[in-house]
């Protein structure tokens, strides 16, 4: 078992989670229910995957945790990006979260690597 707020991973992904909540504060309110709700439902995933796996028992678990936790992002990346095109967040805010996204999922894949081996077809 690890503590997960030890984790560089789990920090930039807390703070991920932290600066979409902000962002969305802006959103129109007839998205409460929608885009909104949505975007943080799958960022705050991200963190609370890495959080659970952290709690669970050995590296395999861990790495199938992570491995949710990279959808979630992906999920995430992309109501960013529909929020964008949709005009209620403006494209530098957009760069931005995307580019802390970016580096949230390259650090996932790296943690998930050193865990188990790459075989075929995985990450």
């Amino acid at each position: 078992m690890r503590d997960y707020q030890e984790l560089l991973v789990w920090q930039r992904a807390h703070a991920l989670t932290l600066r979409v909540y902000e962002f969305t504060r802006t959103f129109p309110g007839e998205e409460h229910f929608g885009i909104t709700s949505q975007v943080r439902r799958a960022v705050s995933s991200v963190a609370a995957n890495i959080a659970e796996g952290c709690g669970r028992s050995g590296d395999t678990e861990l790495a199938r945790f992570l491995s949710i936790a990279l959808g979630s992002l992906a999920e995430t990346t992309y109501f960013l990006l529909l929020a964008r095109d949709l005009d209620y967040l403006p494209h530098d805010d957009h760069d931005t979260l995307n580019r802390e996204a970016t580096e949230v999922r390259r650090m996932l894949i790296a943690f998930h690597r050193r865990l188990r081996p790459l075989e075929s077809g995985e990450l």
